[in-house]
């Protein structure tokens, strides 16, 4: 009886390391699955075995299940070591023709050998339509010639003035102290800013107090 001399070499026992990281991605591909939910694929591939390369995935937009093997970024990376370890935000396309948007990122060990990849694929049908609709919702009429705003008249030259008060003393209107606050307040009314209808409320969004204050301020 002959004995087959051929053998199959085995595989090389798993690393601690390795599993700890394995363990811990996990994690971080479940807890990124649930934040953003539905709309997000997250898949993390064991890229020590490519042909069963994926161990998770959440929120599953491309069909793919867990076993099934890493894709063309997860060859090139266990090919060379020195591949991109982010590819962010890349144009992508999900098996229904749904267009998408994806990250990958490689994850090394402590030898520099790529050992796994987190990958997020965004279906980016429904923001499409919410761009549609947020550009429809912003839209102006660009041919309408109406000259109008809709704050006091006068408003811009208060915080005109008490941006250019605040730069003499090389200070912000929100930081001038309350002796500050006073002066700035008898040229507002000397230049006869404080008769403009809801001065006092400009004033006190400016500086960022009360209207009380701007009144104490005024009367003193």
């Amino acid at each position: 009886m002959k004995t087959d001399a051929r053998k199959k070499k085995a595989a090389p026992p798993p690393r601690p390391d390795h599993e700890l990281l394995m363990s811990q991605l996990r994690q971080v591909a479940q807890g990124l699955g649930e934040t953003f939910a539905p709309f997000c694929e997250v898949v993390l591939h064991d890229l020590r075995d490519a042909d069963h390369s994926i161990v998770a995935i959440h929120n599953n937009l491309s069909g793919r299940e867990v076993g099934d093997a890493t894709t063309e970024l997860g060859l090139a990376r266990i090919a060379d070591e020195s591949y991109p370890q982010v590819l962010a935000n890349y144009a992508n396309r999900l098996p229904d023709g749904r267009q998408a948007k994806s990250t990958s990122v490689g994850i090394k060990d402590a030898d520099g050998k790529y050992v796994a990849a987190l990958c997020m694929n965004i279906d980016l049908t429904l923001f499409g339509a919410l761009q549609g609709m947020l550009r429809q919702f912003g839209g102006i009429d660009g041919n309408a010639r109406v000259a109008e705003t809709l704050e006091p008249t006068g408003a811009q030259a208060i915080r005109h003035k008490i941006d250019a008060f605040a730069a003499r003393l090389s200070a912000t209107p929100r930081s001038l102290k309350a002796d500050e606050r006073r002066a700035l307040m008898r040229e507002l009314r000397e230049s006869g800013c404080m008769e403009v209808r809801r001065a006092a409320e400009v004033v006190a969004a400016h500086l960022g107090v009360s209207r009380a204050t701007v009144y104490n301020d005024e009367r003193d």
